[in-house]
């Protein structure tokens, strides 16, 4: 996959896998998201392997981060979005959505989804809404499966 870079004022995305800073990754979901408190570092590892990465960045610094995972044909599941608290509050989260909802090789899906426990305004402004058929939805979930992966270590 061709690698793409965004820029605005002083700020870039890019889905170049080398400029991602995999150990600021990991700090922000293992000590401060809510979905992957204490996710190991291999585990982030793997995942943004396995994913089609949004990085975001000032300068130098990394200051966000989304992934997709997707078939790049029928569907992609955003997750592990994230803007750095200092950078809040300058509409960087909506372009970072603007950049990967008009990415060229994520176009034509039949789905996306993703969860969210707090960002539902910023997603509703891309298209998404609740699931209008919960019973057709299933999963399989162990919330609590980095917090055992902790314990073991």
């Amino acid at each position: 996959m061709e690698h793409l870079s965004f820029h605005k004022n002083d700020y870039l995305i890019s889905t170049d896998p080398a400029l991602l800073n995999q150990e600021y990754i990991h700090h922000y979901l293992s000590t401060q998201s809510y979905w992957a408190e204490n996710i190991p570092q291999d585990v982030v590892s793997r995942s943004i392997d396995g994913s089609c990465c949004f990085g975001m960045y000032q300068n130098d610094q990394q200051i966000g981060f989304a992934r997709v995972v997707t078939d790049y044909a029928t569907f992609g599941y955003l997750c592990d979005v994230f803007i750095d608290e200092a950078f809040r509050g300058r509409g960087l989260s909506k372009w970072m959505m603007e950049v990967i909802h008009n990415h060229p090789q994520l176009q034509g899906f039949r789905n996306w989804t993703l969860g969210t426990r707090d960002a539902h305004g910023l997603y509703e402004q891309f298209g998404y809404t609740v699931h209008p058929e919960p019973h057709r939805m299933m999963r399989k979930n162990d919330p609590d499966v980095y917090k055992s992966h902790a314990k073991e270590n």
